[in-house]
């Protein structure tokens, strides 16, 4: 067997009720004064009020950035690091979905004396150390970016760009699914079938495809299909929210060790350029490009129907096994009521030109997908998704 190496977030507590384990983390890491990284939903829909409220309780009062967006852009991220500075905060707490919890983790990173320019931490590894501890508490089941340690920023008009380092790895990750129960049908789909896209491309990573990121990919997988349908259309189902809590978190950890592949570069696009919400341009892409892919990846996709048990066919190959997932996940999507093409959320046909030009810039992902994809290939995904 080749070498690998796996790596997750040192500490992390999962379970309803568990965010009254944030005050003694605090201080198991020796900070006092915490700044809140989130976003004016979390508090319009008062998911902030219970953190504040546990902080308190302790004697604590956080500073509260709630200025992040969707496609975090840097100014928004600068801003925010300013402001930890001018507080003196020692402590950066994460809480929202992954545009929030992302911004947290650079925050914390650059919030210190001394600290990298932001422009010089893009890529792999060019973040040199660890800066502010780092607590994320996520409020989707989509992202993952709690036990991750990549962060996605929009770095222009339409780009975006990925900081990829150990040193971005959250100190703890506090996963209270009572934080998701008000999640909208619409979000819950789309964010679920987000983590599905993690797991299905870590077990079909190129390069980094381990034993331990394939264990996690499909205990996901299971738990997400499995629970989706029920989450969307009974939002407080805590059984099914657990799950999908779980599902997400399970994936994270997948794809932070066997990094993610083509549909998450023909997603990004969709994301920079039209500001379609990131589980969303995963869930319309997903069923093309894993098609594209049954060339390399039919193996791979049947294992996958197999362990989700999807229904067999009279035919019993791996092209078809592999099929029968694709159709499998697409029916999914359609129960869940996930848009399925680019025209339905405004994107006109001759925009797929520009889409795919703008995909083959992702070449840190692309390097990743199991099979090689072209300009041209990558328009002719997106043709078939408009």
């Amino acid at each position: 067997m080749k070498k690998f190496i796996f790596q997750t977030v040192p500490v992390l507590h999962f379970g309803q009720g568990c965010l009254g384990e944030l005050p003694s983390q605090i201080a198991a890491l020796r900070a006092s004064k915490p700044m809140i990284v989130t976003d004016k939903g979390i508090v319009a829909a008062g998911l902030i009020a219970p953190v504040e409220r546990t902080l308190a309780d302790a004697g604590l009062d956080a500073v509260i950035f709630d200025a992040v967006v969707a496609d975090p852009p840097e100014a928004i991220v600068l801003q925010a690091i300013e402001a930890a500075r001018a507080k003196g905060v020692d402590i950066v707490i994460g809480l929202g979905g992954g545009s929030s919890l992302d911004t947290a983790k650079v925050v914390a990173a650059l919030a210190v004396d001394n600290a990298q320019p932001l422009a010089e931490i893009y890529g792999v590894g060019a973040l040199q150390r660890k800066g502010l501890p780092t607590i994320l508490i996520p409020t989707t089941s989509g992202t993952g970016s709690e036990v991750t340690a990549i962060s996605i920023l929009t770095t222009g008009e339409t780009t975006k760009a990925g900081i990829v380092s150990p040193y971005l790895f959250a100190d703890v990750a506090l996963l209270d699914p009572a934080l998701t129960l008000g999640l909208p049908a619409a979000v819950t789909a789309a964010t679920g079938i987000d983590a599905m896209v993690h797991a299905i491309e870590a077990f079909t990573g190129r390069h980094a495809k381990n034993p331990v990121s394939d264990m996690l990919a499909i205990e996901a997988l299971r738990l997400l299909t499995g629970n989706i349908e029920t989450a969307c259309t009974n939002g407080q189902n805590m059984q099914a929210r657990e799950a999908m809590l779980r599902g997400s978190m399970l994936a994270g950890q997948a794809f932070a060790n066997s990094p993610v592949g083509a549909i998450h570069a023909l997603a990004y696009p969709l994301g920079g350029i039209y500001h379609v919400p990131h589980g969303l341009s995963n869930a319309l892409v997903m069923p093309y490009v894993m098609q594209y892919n049954l060339e390399a990846a039919a193996p791979l996709y049947a294992q996958l129907a197999d362990a989700l048990d999807v229904p067999r066919g009279s035919e019993n190959s791996h092209e078809a096994r592999a099929q029968q997932l694709i159709d499998y996940l697409e029916a999914l999507a359609v129960k869940v009521k996930a848009p399925r093409k680019l025209r339905e959320i405004g994107i006109k046909q001759e925009a797929t030109a520009e889409l795919a030009e703008a995909a083959m810039l992702q070449t840190r992902l692309l390097m990743n997908n199991p099979r090689e994809l072209t300009q041209a290939d990558a328009q002719r995904i997106y043709d078939a998704a408009w």
